[in-house]
Protein backbone atom coordinates (compact mmCIF):
# COMPACT_ATOMS: atom_id res chain seq x y z
CA UNK A 1 0.00 0.00 0.00
CA UNK A 2 1.30 3.52 -0.88
CA UNK A 3 0.17 6.46 1.13
CA UNK A 4 0.96 10.14 0.49
CA UNK A 5 1.48 11.85 3.63
CA UNK A 6 0.79 16.11 3.20
CA UNK A 7 1.76 18.51 5.90
CA UNK A 8 3.09 17.42 9.15
CA UNK A 9 6.77 18.58 10.88
CA UNK A 10 10.20 18.31 9.05
CA UNK A 11 11.04 17.26 12.62
CA UNK A 12 9.05 14.16 12.66
CA UNK A 13 9.67 13.34 8.85
CA UNK A 14 12.23 10.71 9.70
CA UNK A 15 9.18 9.36 12.38
CA UNK A 16 6.87 9.04 9.84
CA UNK A 17 8.66 6.98 7.52
CA UNK A 18 9.98 4.51 9.90
CA UNK A 19 6.32 4.33 11.38
CA UNK A 20 4.96 3.77 8.04
CA UNK A 21 7.73 1.43 7.50
CA UNK A 22 6.80 -0.75 10.81
CA UNK A 23 3.31 -1.32 9.26
CA UNK A 24 4.18 -2.03 5.55
CA UNK A 25 3.26 0.88 4.19
CA UNK A 26 5.47 2.89 1.40
CA UNK A 27 5.15 6.87 2.33
CA UNK A 28 5.66 10.03 0.28
CA UNK A 29 5.65 12.85 2.82
CA UNK A 30 4.99 16.41 1.56
CA UNK A 31 5.65 18.34 4.02
CA UNK A 32 5.85 21.86 2.16
CA UNK A 33 4.22 23.14 -1.26
CA UNK A 34 6.07 21.98 -4.26
CA UNK A 35 5.98 22.53 -8.06
CA UNK A 36 3.87 19.61 -9.77
CA UNK A 37 2.36 18.25 -6.49
CA UNK A 38 0.13 15.84 -8.40
CA UNK A 39 2.67 14.20 -10.33
CA UNK A 40 5.45 14.02 -7.68
CA UNK A 41 2.80 11.64 -5.89
CA UNK A 42 2.16 9.53 -8.60
CA UNK A 43 -0.45 6.91 -8.01
CA UNK A 44 -1.36 6.30 -4.40
CA UNK A 45 -3.88 3.95 -2.36
CA UNK A 46 -4.54 6.71 -0.25
CA UNK A 47 -3.55 10.74 0.96
CA UNK A 48 -3.60 11.86 4.54
CA UNK A 49 -3.67 15.38 5.21
CA UNK A 50 -1.92 16.94 8.40
CA UNK A 51 -4.62 20.43 8.62
CA UNK A 52 -2.69 21.99 11.26
CA UNK A 53 0.43 22.12 9.60
CA UNK A 54 -0.39 22.96 5.97
CA UNK A 55 -0.72 26.30 4.08
CA UNK A 56 -3.75 27.60 3.02
CA UNK A 57 -2.26 27.81 -0.26
CA UNK A 58 -1.75 23.86 -0.22
CA UNK A 59 -5.18 23.18 0.96
CA UNK A 60 -6.33 24.74 -2.33
CA UNK A 61 -4.04 22.66 -4.26
CA UNK A 62 -5.16 19.58 -2.56
CA UNK A 63 -9.03 20.89 -3.09
CA UNK A 64 -8.52 21.14 -6.88
CA UNK A 65 -7.12 18.01 -7.35
CA UNK A 66 -9.37 14.87 -8.36
CA UNK A 67 -8.35 12.32 -6.16
CA UNK A 68 -9.49 9.23 -7.14
CA UNK A 69 -8.32 7.66 -3.56
CA UNK A 70 -9.62 7.96 0.21
CA UNK A 71 -8.43 11.28 1.96
CA UNK A 72 -8.36 11.20 5.53
CA UNK A 73 -8.23 15.05 7.05
CA UNK A 74 -6.62 14.79 10.55
CA UNK A 75 -6.13 17.85 12.95
CA UNK A 76 -2.76 16.64 14.85
CA UNK A 77 0.13 15.71 13.22
CA UNK A 78 1.97 13.38 15.62
CA UNK A 79 3.35 10.02 14.62
CA UNK A 80 0.38 8.40 16.53
CA UNK A 81 -2.52 10.60 14.63
CA UNK A 82 -0.82 9.10 11.63
CA UNK A 83 -0.28 5.45 13.12
CA UNK A 84 -4.41 5.80 13.20
CA UNK A 85 -5.04 7.17 10.05
CA UNK A 86 -3.01 4.42 8.29
CA UNK A 87 -5.26 1.68 9.89
CA UNK A 88 -8.21 3.42 8.90
CA UNK A 89 -7.23 3.36 5.26
CA UNK A 90 -5.97 -0.35 6.16
CA UNK A 91 -9.85 -1.10 6.75
CA UNK A 92 -11.46 0.10 4.31
CA UNK A 93 -12.77 -2.48 1.52
CA UNK A 94 -12.70 -2.35 -1.74
CA UNK A 95 -15.48 -3.75 -3.93
CA UNK A 96 -13.49 -6.44 -6.08
CA UNK A 97 -14.27 -5.55 -9.63
CA UNK A 98 -16.94 -7.48 -11.32
CA UNK A 99 -16.58 -10.53 -13.55
CA UNK A 100 -18.58 -9.78 -16.75
CA UNK A 101 -18.50 -12.89 -18.13
CA UNK A 102 -21.68 -13.87 -17.58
Amino acid sequence: MCIALIGGMDRLERHYFEEAKKMNVTLKVFTKLEKNLEKKMGKVDGVIVFTNKVSHELKAILKKMNMQCPCLMCHSCGISSLRKCIESLQKQQFPPLADKTT
